[in-house]
């Protein structure tokens, strides 16, 4: 074979990569935004925490409800396609809710937001999948992580200094224009697999023999999701998902900037600068456990299990001193909060993927992605009526003890999804 040519693939794949990460960025970025114009929003739209609960629902409802039509698209029409066109109605989705007059319109714009984001990262599973090799997939995955980590510091600590100089509402405005730019960029360079341009295949690079590959695209959709929701071990990580992803988007997402401005007195910037942690945590996290899972603990499951037992003890710690935690101890709790809370989900993708065979990849990841996206779908209202079961002091901020009620349902949660990982599958193999 072509060793220029070869070399052309292998270098190329890297460019797809880029533009992918930086859709996976808008992703993330409007995941976490509303956790900084949260009391913004309360202003504004003259609502209550319950509705901007609501709010910040809406797109994990409709992120939820794509999961598996992602998949299914992804297998289907193809994932260039899938990303591209779900890109524009994030855009417009984004305009739209910048130039919201009412809390309505606000709703349905962070419903297109959650439809058009939805698309993403399913169909780059399902391109990295086709792009690098298979012992390649769990640090790409921790790479793309890492990514979404840089949305989320776009979406707190950059956020929070662009609201403050241009007022939300032309910051989201901006984000619109952005998403148009990678759009056009993801429609030019992504392809969906390196036959598309006329280059050889990874299997061919490798030498491998394809005529499994082959055998395995004749699965149909039907079969395909017959083969998921029929396997025993998709459950416990389904679930797990579910309450892993309930804690960090209920509280990392929405309701941790209004916590430290309302428990400790911070400033909207310095509440943005300590989350930004949240986004460190993803960049650095993520790569970690890909290659803690992959090279040195050689188990997906014990790194599943590390986890949970960990953050389980850093909301036992915070339900206990919801209030007393110094500076450097709050980026510190932030950033182990967001390796185990948010980095995980590497693990755990990696996990449901490698449950099935790689010709369903679309399929079987946009089933389990169900999961996280509903959860963070019930946690956020849910977290938000805990919070108005308490009276607001006289300048609209939430007592003490309603924290410390939120602290003590995250920790519950986190050892309903520590007992999760002891019913899994190991799926690691040389």
């Amino acid at each position: 074979m072509d060793e220029k040519l070869v070399a052309r693939v292998l270098s190329f794949r890297w460019l797809v990569f880029a533009v992918l990460a930086l859709a996976y960025c808008l992703v993330y970025f409007h995941r976490v935004s509303l956790s900084v114009v949260a009391d913004d929003l309360v202003r504004d739209f003259k609502v209550s925490a319950s509705m901007i609960g609501l709010l910040g629902s809406v797109y994990f409802y409709c992120y939820a409800a794509m999961q598996i039509p992602s998949g299914l698209l992804s297998d289907s029409v193809g994932p260039r396609k899938t990303v591209t066109f779900s890109l524009l109605i994030a855009a417009v989705g984004s305009l739209l809710f910048g130039l919201a007059p009412n809390v309505t319109v606000a709703v349905l714009a962070r419903a297109m937001v959650g439809i058009g984001v939805s698309m993403v990262f399913i169909p780059t599973m399902k391109i990295l999948a086709q792009w690098f090799r298979a012992r390649e997939f769990a640090p790409m995955s921790g790479f793309m992580q890492a990514a979404g980590g840089v949305g989320v510091l776009a979406g707190t600590w950059l956020l929070g200094l662009l609201a403050m100089h241009v007022g939300w509402r032309a910051s989201f405005e901006i984000i619109a224009g952005c998403t148009l730019a990678i759009i056009a960029a993801a429609w030019l360079i992504v392809r969906d697999r390196p036959t598309d341009k006329g280059w050889p295949s990874v299997a061919e690079i490798e030498g491998r023999d394809d005529a499994t590959v082959a055998a395995g695209s004749r699965i149909g959709l039907r079969q395909a999701v017959r083969m998921v929701l029929s396997e025993r071990y998709f459950w416990p990580v389904g679930i797990w998902f579910f309450f892993d992803c309930g804690i960090f988007f209920g509280f990392g997402s929405l309701w941790s900037g209004p916590y430290l401005m309302h428990t400790y007195g911070l400033s909207k910037a310095q509440a943005g600068a300590i989350l930004s942690t949240i986004a460190w945590g993803m960049v650095i996290g993520g790569p970690f456990l890909g290659w803690l899972s992959q090279k040195l603990l050689h188990s997906r499951k014990k790194v599943l299990m590390l986890c949970m037992a960990v953050l389980a003890a850093l909301l036992l710690l915070i339900t206990i001193f919801p209030a007393s935690l110094s500076r450097p101890m709050l980026v510190a709790w932030f950033f182990v909060f967001s390796v185990c809370s948010s980095a995980v989900v590497v693990v755990g993708f990696t996990t449901a993927k490698e449950l099935f065979p790689v010709e369903i990849a679309g399929t079987s990841v946009g089933m389990v992605n169900f999961f996280p996206f509903f959860g963070g779908a019930v946690f956020m209202p849910l977290l938000g009526r805990v919070l108005d079961a308490y009276e607001k002091s006289p300048t609209g901020q939430y007592p003490v003890a309603a924290y410390r009620v939120i602290m003590l349902v995250l920790l519950l949660t986190a050892v309903a999804a520590l007992a999760c990982t002891f019913l899994m599958k190991e799926t690691y193999r040389k």
